[in-house]
């Protein structure tokens, strides 16, 4: 789907401006293209045509260039309304030299497509719209009234209505045809860039959690000298003062609260340590419960089943992991009818988690491009509020990042539902993890069930 601009932040709005320097370069090739033809015609081929009123329409064109030359800097970007109307211009103005020489009949007649195509690699398709039709009604219009074909000799070819009236179809087919190829190239183009762009925006937030662990242990260590002065002097200072009185409380509390600031940097400092504790290591079951957590008050019950004869696997904490997982649970449950399943199954080699809704499921042509950006299934069946389908695409690729494989489907008859299956192997999931012995600590018991259904 389209993103408005009133939805897009400034920067994003500006950027699908179309810069002002690019339509004064266009233009003046233009310039130099339509002087040659004119020169050319007139003066090598001999050719008769009002060659004053076409310079005088090409001139008009150059004195529109210098004075937005010596208006706008370079840099300067075009609001809508602006690029729309030099496109225009472009139009009528070369609408006014085919009817100086020929009309349709004149070869250079498909030039007409030039303005409508930048149109539609920059603008909405609305004013391309707007432009397309301003160009079928001009050659419409010279289709039926135009000065003769420029020629030697007193016998002028004269077309039949029939090759006439199908130069004008084509001419209608062409700007239809290469306006929606151009807008559509540059819409993906565009919907590309803009979701790697929020995806690299997501890990570099992610990427400055991750890091917060080693600024806490080197803060920690760059205090640990200071705070150790500070101890010795306490310490002194409680041997030198009387054993009674007011500053024998506060060196007390002084002590105390040295002691106290010991123990906070001793935590901070352990944040980098491979013996973080449970709250660096996850096992399957624990990160499932952390990203099904956060669901659970939206009244949507889930299904968890843990399928696997072998140690349960245990993974490192990732925000990535856990970011990704969390936004297809998110989408199950908005499209679930009663509940989610959570399927985790795990052998020697992979570990695979299934996540299942019992909602209406993947339309076929979503299902054919699902994970791609700005794609959405509400979108798709026309609900309102229907999102942009950048979180899909950023869970997918952040999962994929950490080394999984997605595979989106729906779930077979006679059940219905959308599922979404994760594969990694084992080795990549438990990368970097504890070994075994540690998975069976601080897990919790998580809510079993059944379901309306099983996806397989």
């Amino acid at each position: 789907m389209t993103v408005p601009d009133a939805d897009l932040p400034p920067l994003a709005r500006s950027s699908r401006h179309l810069r002002l320097d690019t339509l004064v370069r266009l233009r003046w090739l233009a310039i130099a293209g339509q002087s040659l033809a004119v020169a050319g015609v007139h003066f090598g081929l001999g050719f008769t045509l009002p060659f004053g009123w076409c310079f005088l329409a090409i001139a008009i064109s150059a004195w529109l260039n210098i004075a937005l030359r010596i208006r706008f800097p370079l840099s300067h970007r075009l609001r809508e309304d602006a690029a729309t109307a030099l496109l225009a211009f472009d139009i009528i103005q070369l609408a006014a030299l085919l009817y100086l020489t020929g009309g349709l009949q004149n070869p250079f007649a498909i030039l007409f497509l030039a303005p409508v195509m930048i149109s539609a690699t920059a603008l909405p398709p609305q004013r391309t719209m707007l432009l397309g039709l301003l160009a079928v009604v001009l050659a419409s219009v010279l289709n039926f009234t135009h000065l003769p074909l420029p020629w030697a000799g007193p016998n002028r070819p004269v077309l039949p209505p029939f090759y006439q009236a199908g130069t004008w179809i084509a001419l209608v087919l062409g700007l239809g045809f290469t306006g929606i190829y151009a807008w559509r190239v540059a819409k993906e183009a565009r919907d590309l860039s803009e979701a790697l762009a929020a995806t690299e925006l997501v890990l570099a937030r992610e990427q400055h959690l991750s890091q917060l662990d080693g600024l806490a242990a080197a803060a920690a260590h760059e205090l640990g000298t200071p705070l150790a002065t500070i101890a010795l002097v306490a310490r002194e200072l409680s041997r030198l003062a009387p054993p009674e009185g007011e500053m024998a409380e506060d060196i007390t509390l002084l002590r105390e609260q040295v002691e106290r600031c010991r123990g906070i940097l001793g935590k901070l400092t352990s944040l980098q340590d491979d013996d973080a504790g449970p709250l660096d290591q996850l096992s399957l079951r624990l990160l499932i419960e952390e990203t099904a957590g956060p669901q659970r008050p939206f009244g949507v019950p889930f299904r968890i089943e843990m399928i696997g004869d072998k140690p349960e696997p245990v993974c490192r904490r990732n925000p990535g992991m856990i970011y990704g997982l969390g936004n297809i649970v998110d989408n199950a449950v908005d499209f679930a009818r009663s509940e989610v399943a959570i399927i985790a199954q795990w052998t020697d080699t992979h570990v695979m988690l299934t996540i299942a809704d019992d909602g209406p499921g993947f339309p076929p042509d979503v299902l054919m491009r699902a994970g791609e950006p700005y794609l959405s299934r509400a979108a798709a069946e026309s609900r309102a509020g229907g999102g942009l389908g950048l979180g899909l695409f950023i869970a997918k690729t952040l999962l994929e990042r950490g080394g999984a494989a997605l595979e989106f489907s729906n779930l077979p008859s006679p059940a219905s539902g959308a599922s979404v299956r994760m594969v990694w192997p084992r080795a990549v999931f438990e990368a970097d993890a504890k070994p075994s012995g540690s998975s069976k600590r601080g897990e919790m018991p998580l809510p079993e069930g059944d379901g309306p259904f099983s996806p397989s």
